[in-house]
């Protein structure tokens, strides 16, 4: 049994389970959340809208729905924060932009439609940068948010509030986006699980990257679960894939009965001058590496015969071409994208350089396509870096971090990031250990186009094998 007081960083198939055996009702489950927030939250500051009062409402009537035996959806009574760029009807909803700070939708997002449909309980939104903007998560609304590991690092951005969440267990699970690594890197910098889904299978309706947004989709970028598990990640993509009633639905493959354990061939690609590794990180990806191959998997020093920096350039113009126009007063706009208007070098109205790019992208692609049918999966880094330390203080263009006594600028280090999402594909990060410091590391588990399940089962092995989630110090 489970107890009250580690239930709430227990993952969301656990606390689900112990809502199907009454072990606790939904209302108890989101009164743990609650206190851990008001007890833990101040000084990190990841929830910045709670709805109290509705949040019991519908933990009330989830009760009485499964006290009365009625049919119940998969994330029944599951009290769960979505990240504050996704619209949430009757919640304030704001991007991190005072543009929006009394912004209060009246419709959900399809892809929180689709969470209610399957019975969470929607009580609060989690901090992100300006317009999703940034690679660390800090605004003029409500401020900047601490990793709950090292409060004096970043949690990463855009979905840092949301990373944050879910380590310190505000939340059963978090909705969060991705186009230059928002949902990766907080996961990598707070030990979390993430899922970057292939582009197309989760709705990216409702998105705030703008004043007047939410209603075009943008390339690139995807909505995707975070989690304090792998099973969390399957849970969650379950529920979220689909048609939105605008777009076509994308099955992915394979089916959902996959094997939990499927050895196979994984590339592993961990070092690239343009993009360096710290030492520290690198050792760590290794280990990984070496416990499948141990675990019966063939690792090879392998990956797609692409140039890194050809195509890392390819992702800022495509990423500064998806987001362009996107803010207002040319603060740069978002849409999850970690980096701003400025990184693409390519401007709203450049059509003949896009459709080049785009070209470019299409050659790309035949590559990743040729080894995929050769590799079930590819392990990359996702930062070179653990969580550096608060940097706010000046444009991300004009920031740099330290990479074995290196001096790198924060926007050359997001090309593992741009790699993987200009291509479309489909990336889960797995926590894979700690530092010396003792800072979270994960390992990006990139597979071919739709094959988000195998991404999720072979996070479910290194899960098993290196540790998988773990509860920051001062949390339990």
């Amino acid at each position: 049994m489970t107890s009250q007081g580690t239930i709430a960083v227990a993952p969301a198939t656990a606390q689900l389970a112990a809502l199907r055996s009454g072990e606790l009702s939904s209302g108890e489950l989101l009164e743990n959340f609650l206190e851990r927030i008001t007890t833990y939250d101040g000084d990190l500051n990841a929830v910045v809208t709670i709805d109290e009062e509705g949040g019991r409402r519908a933990a009330a009537a989830a009760d009485r729905s499964r006290a009365a035996g009625e049919p119940l959806g998969p994330l029944h009574g599951l009290p769960i924060t979505i990240k504050d760029a996704i619209e949430v009807a009757g919640l304030r909803s704001t991007g991190g932009a005072r543009e929006l700070a009394g912004h209060v939708p009246d419709r959900d997002a399809p892809a929180v439609s689709r969470l209610r449909a399957a019975g969470a309980v929607i009580f609060g939104k989690t901090n992100v940068p300006e317009w999703s903007a940034d690679i660390q998560t800090s605004n003029q609304l409500f401020g900047t948010t601490n990793n709950p590991w090292d409060a004096t690092r970043t949690p990463g951005g855009s979905s840092g509030g949301s990373a944050v969440a879910v380590a310190c267990g505000f939340t059963g699970l978090e909705l969060g986006t991705d186009i230059g690594g928002s949902i990766r890197i907080p996961s990598h910098f707070c030990g979390t699980f993430g899922l970057k889904p292939t582009y197309g299978v989760i709705s990216q309706r409702g998105y705030l990257d703008r004043v007047g947004g939410s209603t075009a989709d943008r390339d690139i970028n995807v909505f995707g679960p975070l989690a304090r598990s792998a099973d969390d990640l399957a849970l969650a993509l379950a529920v979220l894939a689909g048609p939105d009633g605008a777009q076509p639905g994308r099955r992915l493959n394979p089916p959902a009965g996959e094997p939990r354990r499927v050895p196979g061939r994984v590339g592993v690609w961990l070092d690239e001058p343009s993009c360096p590794v710290d030492t520290a990180v690198r050792r760590l990806l290794s280990v990984a590496a070496t416990r499948l191959s141990e675990d019966g998997w063939v690792v090879e020093e392998d990956h797609p015969p692409v140039s890194f920096p050809r195509q890392a350039r390819l992702a800022q113009r495509l990423i500064g071409a998806a987001v362009s126009g996107g803010s207002n007063a040319g603060s740069g706009s978002g849409s999850g994208v970690g980096v701003g208007v400025g990184i693409g070098g390519v401007s709203g109205g450049a059509h003949r350089a896009r459709s080049l790019a785009r070209a470019e992208r299409k050659a790309f692609e035949a590559v990743w396509r040729e080894w995929f049918g050769r590799f079930d999966a590819l392990l990359c880094p996702v930062f070179g870096v653990p969580a550096f330390e608060h940097d706010t203080g000046r444009p991300l263009m004009e920031r740099v971090v330290d990479v074995d006594g290196r001096s790198v600028p924060h926007v050359a280090m997001i090309g593992w990031l741009g790699l993987i999402g200009v291509m479309g594909l489909p990336s889960v990060v797995a926590p894979i250990g700690r530092t010396a410091d003792g800072l979270p590391v994960g390992v990006q588990i990139v597979t071919g186009w739709y094959q988000d399940r195998r991404a999720i089962a072979i996070a479910r092995r290194l899960e098993a094998l290196c540790g998988g989630y773990q509860v920051p110090p001062g949390l339990r």
